[in-house]
């Protein structure tokens, strides 16, 4: 069987990419592609066997690379990740596929018209206790849904956005620390909860200079009839870190990052809560420590792409799943900017 070839462009989280991709045993041939030549040089050192690309249209000329890791400024992401499949790269997508539904929706016409794969990147739904948490909720040992509580309460200085010139604008950020910081626990929100109704929101510049918002609260209801309270904010100093917290008729699902504060499902008894707790007392660190077969973090999806390229599959999570997380963010800033509740259809 031929060894995959693997790019990564854009080298600021995108090196994550770069180690994972090292890492997979099917990939023969690795890549990186930057136009700041000294994330060039560092990665490349890093990385010997990596050949080196200063411009996106030569990469693209490569006949070696099967597969490009779209890891650039999020408001170019549907733009380039295009051109590469277009060129007859298969792609992963860093979060969020683009700012915007119409520029994501680009992606899955060109994954259509081309025939090529695509995955976006929500890693956090392998961390080990969200999925225990995605299996809890399933199969209905909390009862039926109610309500969701999810909080992104970060901190980030004034030289985080002026670095780069991009974060906290609207053209290439599409938005602050929601769309940037807490679109993954947007996207957990609604794969834990179910599709979205509407959407009630405000946001608000607090404690920056940036375009765009570094604090938002929303309410969102679900087709279900739960109901979840959403709060994201990069203005928490000191950080606090990430919640999420779903109750149900018959029980609750407590989540402070990846450890568990409460597990208090149908039938359960005490000492297994607890058994549950401390599973995940150190996180998912500890769990894949315990489990040497998990894999977690950017290389749980890289080696997904990998493995749905070889195998001819879908990958885990493809454009119309990621874009709906971008379609509840872009709700919530719509709802503030005109007062009005945003319905689904």
């Amino acid at each position: 069987m031929k060894k995959i070839g693997y790019c990564v462009a854009g080298l600021g989280v995108g090196k994550n990419h770069v180690s994972a991709a090292a890492s997979n045993p099917n990939v023969g041939y690795l890549a990186i592609c930057d136009i700041d030549e000294g994330r060039l040089e560092a990665v490349g050192k890093q990385y010997p066997q990596a050949v080196r690309y200063n411009t996106f249209e030569d990469m693209l000329k490569d006949p070696e690379i099967d597969i490009v890791s779209i890891a650039l400024p999020s408001g170019i992401h549907a733009e380039y990740a295009v051109k590469a499949l277009e060129a007859g790269k298969h792609i992963l997508c860093e979060k969020p596929i683009d700012i915007t539904v119409e520029k994501a929706l680009t992606i899955e016409e060109a994954r259509i018209r081309t025939g090529k794969k695509v995955g976006v990147i929500f890693q956090n739904r392998n961390n080990p206790v969200m999925r225990e948490a995605k299996e809890a909720i399933e199969s209905g040992a909390i009862g039926k849904l109610i309500l969701g509580t999810f909080s992104v309460k970060w901190y980030r200085d004034q030289p985080y956005y002026d670095a780069g010139g991009w974060r906290g604008t609207w053209a290439m950020d599409g938005g602050g620390s929601l769309m940037n910081q807490a679109v993954h626990t947007v996207d957990l929100m609604q794969w834990l909860m179910g599709d979205v109704e509407s959407v009630q929101g405000l946001y608000t510049i607090a404690n920056h200079k940036i375009e765009t918002e570094d604090l938002t609260a929303s309410v969102i209801r679900f087709k279900n009839g739960a109901v979840a309270t959403f709060v994201s904010t990069t203005c928490c100093n000191p950080s606090r870190g990430t919640f999420v917290q779903v109750y149900g008729s018959d029980g609750c699902i407590e989540l402070n990052g990846d450890k568990v504060d409460a597990w208090k499902i149908r039938g359960i008894t005490p000492e297994e809560e607890n058994a549950v707790k401390e599973k995940y007392v150190k996180g998912s660190a500890a769990a894949v420590q315990a489990d040497p077969t998990l894999v977690i973090g950017h290389a749980s999806q890289v080696n997904d792409i990998i493995d749905a390229v070889i195998h001819d599959r879908d990958p885990q999570i493809g454009p119309m799943e990621a874009i709906k997380a971008v379609r509840i963010i872009n709700a919530v800033y719509e709802s503030s900017r005109t007062g009005k509740i945003i319905r689904f259809d």
